[in-house]
């Protein structure tokens, strides 16, 4: 009997040490480490672990802010997850947050791999829209030691990745965020042109964007396959003549052939070839 206490303690303290508080993990996760259904049942009869949600845990500190459950997704279940778009742009101090409910935050996610379905049941106050960039852009590729929540060196600095992808410290833990780049961004919302984004809105989050890095755009230009976007890009940027224009080599990027619709009933920018609201002056 003494055994299995002990056994049952040491079980507790390991979960102490593999399950941060203000963390949440899965059964999955669970059952990976050790913990059987019975014992997990166990736990969270005795109020040691809560559960939100059917196959869903966390100790008792409750999991209030979206980031807890972006980084347990990202650094935990280890999904190839990061925030981007508009989010990443907000988050940097790039983009005003639109409420589109007082009380719901929306959080624009992207991944190249299905989200986990009790994310719709338990948001703390965020709805998380699922995007695919790689379609247009190569997938962000993360490690679990960049991710690794008890780094002895974790800081206040950002940790740049390949593809135009950041790390973030977050909370007073200091805990590993992974958001896209502005230069990444600003791709991602272009993306979303026009059908949940204005003209008016990017035109005005492209204006801000001064101190972008020329090295880093170039190559995410250059790795990017849709022609809409970079069109798109260049429109936008040539309307707000940026210093860090000069310094993008255009002949290495890739902007294809003939017309494309991207706003019905706009007109045609002669320079780009996209049609755009009548009120964004095609002619400079």
């Amino acid at each position: 009997m003494h055994s299995m206490v002990t056994q049952k303690g040491g079980k507790l303290n390991q979960l102490e040490h593999l399950l941060p508080e203000g963390l949440l993990v899965d059964a999955a996760w669970l059952e990976r480490q050790g913990y059987s259904r019975a014992l997990r049942h166990q736990y969270v009869s005795s109020g040691w672990l809560v559960q939100p949600v059917r196959g869903v845990y966390h100790r008792h500190r409750s999991i209030s802010s979206w980031e807890q459950i972006v980084i347990s997704l990202q650094a935990l279940l280890q999904y190839p997850v990061s925030v981007g778009g508009r989010s990443a742009l907000e988050l940097q101090g790039y983009a005003h947050y639109l409420p589109n409910s007082p009380d719901v935050r929306t959080i624009h996610l992207y991944t190249d791999k299905k989200l986990p379905g009790w994310l719709k049941k338990f948001s703390a106050n965020a709805e998380f829209i699922p995007h695919n960039s790689s379609r247009f852009l190569s997938p962000v590729k993360q490690d679990e030691e960049e991710l690794a929540l008890d780094k002895s060196q974790a800081g206040t600095e950002t940790t740049p990745l390949p593809g135009g992808i950041l790390i973030m410290p977050w909370g007073q833990w200091k805990w590993p965020l992974v958001m896209s780049s502005p230069e990444r961004a600003i791709l991602e919302l272009l993306d979303e042109l026009p059908r949940n984004e204005s003209f008016h809105q990017v035109d005005m989050i492209m204006e801000g964007l001064v101190n972008l890095r020329p090295r880093r755009l170039q190559a995410l230009l250059e790795d990017a396959k849709s022609v809409k976007v970079k069109r798109l890009f260049f429109f936008f940027a040539d309307r707000h003549r940026h210093q860090w224009l000069k310094h993008l080599d255009r002949k290495k990027i890739s902007l294809g052939s003939g017309k494309r619709v991207i706003f019905k009933g706009g007109i045609l920018d002669p320079a780009y070839q996209i049609t755009v609201p009548e009120d964004f002056n095609a002619v400079q």
